[in-house]
């Protein structure tokens, strides 16, 4: 249950009216999520499952279990009453695969509706459609196939150009599998592959497998923490088809207890982990995908991004997420801006993800330099490790990642990175954002983080040189501490520091 992250600088209690819910009700779990800040980068507010299994003998009996049913309807009374004492008036009550499946499944919503919820069925296609959406608004770019796995069914679905195409529900989900895996593994690949052929146009689709739900981020902190992976967050994680591969059969035959036991790999998780796995094998084979890709954003992130308007979509839910996380500390994106063009002179755009993705990097990162300067001297250091390597960002690749840590450190004064970061990013590119950190360190000192002294300066690289150049009416800017991290930014690039007054 998670009630506020660690990582948010903000009051305990959000505005009302900025709330919504997503009361999802799914074939393995029930869960609540209640969302606040931004439309295009929501933040979670509450989180609450309830694991009621509703569809575990979907493949025997082909109906709810009334003890499943009563645990799940237990839930949902609380999840509705803790919505209405939340002021929660946006709540979208969805159902999946084991309310669709199940002999007694509308005998059960109407069990729900009369609690006062007002559950949507979702057919199989409209589940898929939702949870591409959820990838769509965490990467924008997304441009290959959304494998959805939960509890009764696997949902995939092509995405490309910011839209979804070619929906399919299947039978895969993590409660079926145990059934198909009973006899031999012949058999079981058989009866997949069979199954696959319903989705045929996903074995022709390019681009990676974005893997949505638990059980697949929990095959991602197993390969994460196989490989020391430097990242804690399983979203936006990356896998080679082949280490894939190799991560999938041996987790396929892997000790679920042993599981279990690794960090980000819950017990639920690990008993439906193994057959998840033996899955990715036969799906590895079949659809011929470019690699993987985790995404921590699905059907409930979904819901709300297939609402909203075409302007608000087309947002970088990056530089929105920031731009909320660090409004309670005073950083103005306008201020962001300023300081972001002021260093622009010395930005040479070195890098695969030069123009206009170092551009946003730069933004996000004057954001977070900005709101760093709030926080206590003694702990900006590791603030700057923890925002930029820790928390969760959509958006935002493991690249992404080691340049804003390294822009934070630079603003910090130094001059140096850890081997987590410099794992994460090439040289050049970590040296490139260590420049527009000092760079920024320079514009807080130079005015004390004012518009003003941005608006009458210029930081300008002339062939051995770097210009500091002041309006004569600002000349007294140039104290002791400015001329001090001009020096140190000059060094870092190997220029000498020069300061012009101008009339």
């Amino acid at each position: 249950m998670t009630a506020m992250s660690p990582f948010a600088p903000r009051a305990l209690h959000s505005r009302q009216e900025d709330r919504r819910a997503v009361i999802d009700i799914g074939s393995n779990t029930v869960r609540l999520m209640v969302y606040d800040g931004p439309q295009r980068a929501p933040r979670t507010m509450w989180n609450e499952k309830v694991v009621a299994r509703l569809g575990r003998d979907l493949a025997s009996t082909g109906r709810i279990p009334e003890e499943a049913a009563e645990q799940a309807l237990a839930g949902l009374a609380r999840f509705a009453l803790l919505a209405q004492e939340l002021g929660v008036h946006d709540v979208q009550t969805v159902a999946t695969a084991a309310a669709r499946d199940a002999a007694n499944g509308a005998d059960f919503l109407d069990r729900v509706a009369a609690l006062g919820l007002e559950p949507k069925l979702l057919s199989g296609e409209n589940e898929a459609i939702a949870s591409a959406h959820g990838v769509l608004g965490a990467f924008p770019q997304a441009h290959g196939v959304v494998a959805d796995i939960g509890g009764g069914s696997l949902e995939l679905v092509a995405v490309e150009g910011g839209a979804c195409h070619d929906a399919a529900s299947l039978p895969l989900g993590t409660l079926r599998l145990p059934a198909l895996r009973a006899g031999k593994v012949t058999d079981f690949r058989r009866a997949v592959s069979k199954t696959f052929r319903k989705a045929g146009w996903a074995t022709a689709h390019p681009g990676p497998l974005y893997m949505v739900g638990g059980t697949w981020r929990a095959l991602a902190a197993y390969a994460m923490r196989a490989a020391d992976y430097p990242l804690t967050d399983p979203h936006g994680f990356r896998l080679d088809t082949g280490e894939a591969a190799r991560i999938a059969r041996k987790v396929a035959h892997a000790d679920p207890a042993k599981l279990a036991a690794i960090e980000g790999i819950g017990a639920m998780r690990a008993e439906s982990l193994p057959d998840a796995a033996a899955l990715l094998e036969v799906m590895l084979a079949d659809l011929a995908p470019d690699g993987l890709v985790f995404s921590s954003w699905g059907l409930r992130e979904g819901l709300l991004h297939q609402r909203l308007e075409p302007l608000e979509r087309a947002k970088d839910p990056l530089i929105v997420a920031v731009a909320d996380f660090a409004a309670p500390m005073n950083s103005a994106i306008t201020d962001a801006a300023l300081m972001s063009a002021w260093v622009v002179d010395i930005a040479h755009g070195s890098g695969a993800g030069s123009g206009p993705e170092n551009e946003r990097l730069r933004l996000a990162g004057a954001l977070l330099s900005l709101a760093l300067h709030r926080v206590e001297p003694n702990f900006r250091e590791s603030q700057a490790l923890e925002w930029a390597l820790d928390k969760r960002w959509v958006g935002l690749d493991a690249r992404g990642r080691a340049m804003i840590a390294a822009m934070l450190l630079g603003s910090c004064n130094r001059a140096g990175w850890s081997r987590r970061v410099d794992a994460l990013a090439g040289e050049a590119d970590l040296r490139e954002a260590m420049g527009w950190g000092l760079a920024m360190r320079l514009a807080r000192r130079l005015g004390a983080t004012t518009r003003v002294s941005l608006m009458t300066s210029a930081l300008e690289r002339k062939k051995t040189k770097l210009v500091l150049r002041l309006d004569e009416s600002r000349a007294a800017l140039a104290g002791e501490g400015t001329m001090r991290d001009l020096a140190a930014l000059a060094d870092w690039l190997g220029l000498e520091p020069e300061l012009q007054i101008t009339a």
